[in-house]
Parts: C-alpha cells; structure tokens; sequence
C-alpha cells in the first residue's frame, strides 16, 4: 500500500517580477504523510501557484520545500490534476496514461483506468468520453505518475452536483486505498468539507494563512450533519473580519 510523503514549506519571498508585489512572504506550511488538505481562497490569492511550487514546476522563489527531505524540483514528480482535463484528443485513453509517464506498460495503464472505474474505455478517445470520464481519465493519468503525492488544482469545477458526488466518493474510494499525501485546490468549501482531513484557508497578499482547520471526524464517517458543520466551520473562517 502507498503512504505519502511529508511536505515542508517555507516561502520566504515569491514574486513573478523583481519589483511586482511578493504574491507569498514568510509562508509557512508543514504536511504530515498521508494527509489530504484543502487549499481554500478567494481568486487569485495564490492556491494554484503554491501547487505548481510544491510539483517543482516552478522554482524561483527565495526558501525551501521538501518532500520526505528532497527539493520540490529533485523530488520524483507528484501526480498532478488540472482544472480540466488535459487530456490530447489524437490518443487513446490508454495512451494519454502512457504519454506521461514513457515507462509505463499497457498492463499497469489498463490497472489505472480500472482503479477509477473505466476498465473498458482504455480504446476510446476523448472526444468519445464524457466530461466526467475525462476527468477520470486526467485522476488515473496522475495516479500512474505517483500514487503517493497528488496535487490536484479544482478537480471538481464545472461538473454539475450529481457527478462531483460521483467524483467524490470515488476520490474518497482512492485516498481509503492508497493512503497518498494529497493537496487540493477548491473555492467551494463543500469539497473540502467531505474530502480533507485539514484545510488551509488563505486570504490577502502576501498571501497568508487566515485559518487553520482540523476535520477530525474520518471521511466514512461523516454524517450530513458533521459535513454542514465543517463547511459552517470553514465559510466563517473566510467571512471578512469587522
């Protein structure tokens, strides 16, 4: 069984020019194994960029992260979900798998389809799959890549309610499985509130963490009472002050 890794994250400057405004300063963030985290905000207050610093996509910032002690961007990459698909419409859903990771066999791209349900669509195309088996097709990609540390930036945005459930459980299903790290972006404090064991709420800029949430109750357990509760719990965390 997978375990993820720990992550730890000291941003002391960030800024996408010498003289634009730090879009993080003195951001600190610890992340013990196995845990799934919420990344919850207003727009533009940074979410997405601190999952491409945490991938090691990007690099120029003044700090450090570390995964399990490595650099970001020496560290085996993380399995990464976009905010759509991605997926490239000339390939199979079996080679899209394939395409990012060029060691992976047929047999263990056919095992990542099946892990989210689609066993029997590895020949078809995009253009042939629903939105939502798309978007499964974009969590099995990032499984083959590392199933330890996930990284996923608004996995359920425009998806109508009844298929974010379906996405949800489904999600629930892997992280009970494969115990991985996993940090995920969303502005809808309903995701967070099924889904995360911790959720970071972060406002201003420099961004900065405004809030930090422990949802002590286990995933399974979570009644619609409990879930209501920690998404009270999290819209209050964001409410503007005063």
């Amino acid at each position: 069984m997978a375990t993820g890794p720990a992550l730890n994250i000291h941003i002391a400057d960030k800024r996408f020019a010498a003289a634009a405004p730090a879009l993080f300063a003195d951001l600190r963030l610890d992340i013990v194994p196995a845990s799934t985290v919420a990344l919850v905000g207003p727009s533009g207050v940074g979410k997405s960029s601190l999952l491409r610093l945490i991938a090691g996509i990007d690099h120029q910032f003044a700090g450090s992260i570390t995964i399990d002690g490595v650099a970001a961007h020496a560290a085996p990459p993380p399995g990464f979900v976009f905010q759509d698909p991605r997926l490239l419409p000339w390939l199979s859903a079996l080679d899209n798998i394939r395409a990012v990771r060029p060691g992976c066999t047929l047999a263990e791209a056919q095992a990542a389809l099946a892990r989210v349900g689609l066993g029997d669509v590895g020949a078809a195309y995009p253009h042939q799959l629903s939105g939502g088996m798309q978007r499964r097709v974009a969590l099995a990609r990032a499984l083959s890549v590392n199933a330890r540390l996930l990284l996923l930036d608004e996995p359920f945005v425009s998806l109508d309610r009844p298929l974010v459930a379906e996405m949800h459980h489904l999600f629930a299903s892997i992280l009970t499985e494969t115990q991985p790290t996993v940090v995920f972006v969303s502005h809808l404090a309903d995701d967070a509130a099924r889904l995360a064991d911790r959720v970071i709420l972060l406002d201003q800029r420099p961004a900065r963490i405004i809030a930090d949430l422990t949802l002590p109750v286990p995933r399974a357990d979570r009644d619609a009472a409990t879930i209501a509760a920690y998404r009270q719990r999290i819209e209050t965390g964001l409410a503007p002050q005063g």
